[in-house]
């Protein structure tokens, strides 16, 4: 398998605009959710504890920072101490010596970390990159709005089903819409959650011999279901929709449904942030002919890269943001139930977080269910619930996205996206050398 060639990434390999950070400064890349502006809040604790360093923070919406790092790291830019990346870039960049490997003392007890991400952000057994929250996906539903439909949820449930209640709780005249997903375009947006919606119809990025297969009856499905489920029951406006406008408006009680990443559950339970806190529920990923590949795995991860100057203090940054000590930190300033979760055993094994996260045994049967290395139906040569884990994977799928957003929107049919997108895949994948 072709997995570490020359990369062809598809951006512009122009630096942008950051200055390389003074001795006992961190410049720290990060994107704008929930628990990375918390821990923005909490980063005095840190220079209290560490004098002479101080931490700059450069705060991104995640499509503009993934563009800004993959600049950075490809053309050693150093403008960063500390990247915020996923299971998608550190093994590749950790395989072509573009981090740095993380090794850290015995009280960190790096054997906490939940086999899955550990797994996913390492390569042959290096750790190239700490998690400072995991995830899986799931549903998150407004129970009270079913029990005025009627209607139950299963905790696996089809899309069938979704369908059904998302139109059972549709009510345009009060602006609630049955269902909720991504729509902005992007390989980590719409087409991250079109892939395991997707896997689930029996589809896949490519057949054994590497061959793109976005062209097949099984996309076709997919694609049309989604089209039409956020046709009908979706709010106004959804092909701009990622992560944070999406929480918005489950916060505000506009969507029955949401079927995204679960480090949202802590959001949407969060009476202080969320006007229907106390009537959210869980369920497991919707399938359709299988359950594989219907949830992804994906951890917001702490890097180093290999061209900063400053490796020792981003090391006791890392060190600190992703322990256990951070966790009660957090836990002693606003909660158990507003932790990052998804990372440690430990987490899920405390009688507290048990008792105040409702969406605990939720979150973690979905993590422990995803497995990159079995998410299709059919044999593939890639590894990866939601994405390819090769170079390539993030330029076709960026592309691909923007099909998909087009569809969503009725500037193209559904035949019309994939057939576009079938030449993308073919056209990079030709020119990558498979």
């Amino acid at each position: 398998m072709k997995l570490f060639r020359s990369m062809a990434w598809g951006f512009s390999l122009c630096v942008m605009g950051a200055s390389v950070a003074s001795a006992g400064e961190l410049t720290i890349a990060t994107v704008n959710n929930g628990h990375m502006i918390e821990m923005q809040k909490l980063t005095s604790e840190f220079e209290k504890a560490n004098r002479g360093i101080t931490v700059k923070w450069v705060t991104l919406e995640e499509g503009v920072l993934r563009t800004r790092l993959t600049n950075d790291i490809a053309t050693k830019g150093g403008q960063f101490d500390i990247m915020t990346i996923g299971m998608y870039e550190a093994p590749i960049w950790g395989a072509r010596g573009w981090l740095q490997e993380l090794k850290f003392g015995r009280s960190y007890d790096v054997n906490d970390i939940l086999p899955a991400m550990r797994g996913g952000l390492s390569h042959k057994g290096k750790l190239y990159a700490a998690p400072f929250y995991g995830e899986s996906s799931m549903i998150m539903y407004r129970k009270d709005l079913l029990d005025k439909a009627g209607l139950t949820m299963p905790d696996n449930p089809t899309w069938g089903h979704v369908a059904d209640a998302a139109a059972a709780m549709t009510d345009k005249s009060k602006g609630i819409y049955g269902i909720c997903l991504r729509g902005k375009p992007g390989w980590g947006d719409n087409a991250a959650f079109i892939t395991t919606m997707a896997n689930s119809f029996g589809a896949q990025w490519f057949d054994e011999n590497w061959k793109p297969t976005l062209d097949s009856p099984a996309w076709n499905h997919a694609v049309s279901f989604y089209v039409d489920l956020l046709t009908k029951y979706g709010p106004p406006g959804s092909t701009g929709n990622s992560f944070n406008e999406i929480l918005a408006l489950m916060n505000e009680g506009k969507c029955g449904m949401w079927i995204d990443a679960t480090i949202a559950a802590s959001f949407v339970t969060d009476p202080k942030q969320s006007k229907v806190a106390k009537n959210m529920a869980f369920a497991q990923s919707p399938v359709a002919v299988t359950n594989r590949g219907a949830n992804w795995l994906w951890a917001w991860a702490l890097a180093i890269p290999a061209s900063t100057k400053q490796s020792k203090d981003a090391k006791k940054f890392i060190e600190w943001a992703t322990s256990k000590k951070y966790i009660e930190l957090v836990a002693s300033k606003n909660g158990w139930g507003s932790v990052p979760t998804g990372t440690r055993q430990s987490t899920y094994d405390n009688s507290k977080f048990k008792k105040a996260a409702v969406f605990a045994d939720a979150e973690l049967k979905a993590i422990l269910s995803a497995d990159p290395s079995n998410s299709t139906q059919n044999p593939t040569p890639y590894t990866g619930v939601q994405f390819a884990a090769i170079p390539e994977f993030s330029t076709i799928a960026n592309q691909v996205g923007q099909q998909f957003t087009a569809a969503l929107a009725g500037n193209v049919s559904v035949e019309e996206a994939l057939k576009n997108s079938q030449e993308i895949a073919e056209r990079e994948m030709k020119k990558a050398g498979y």
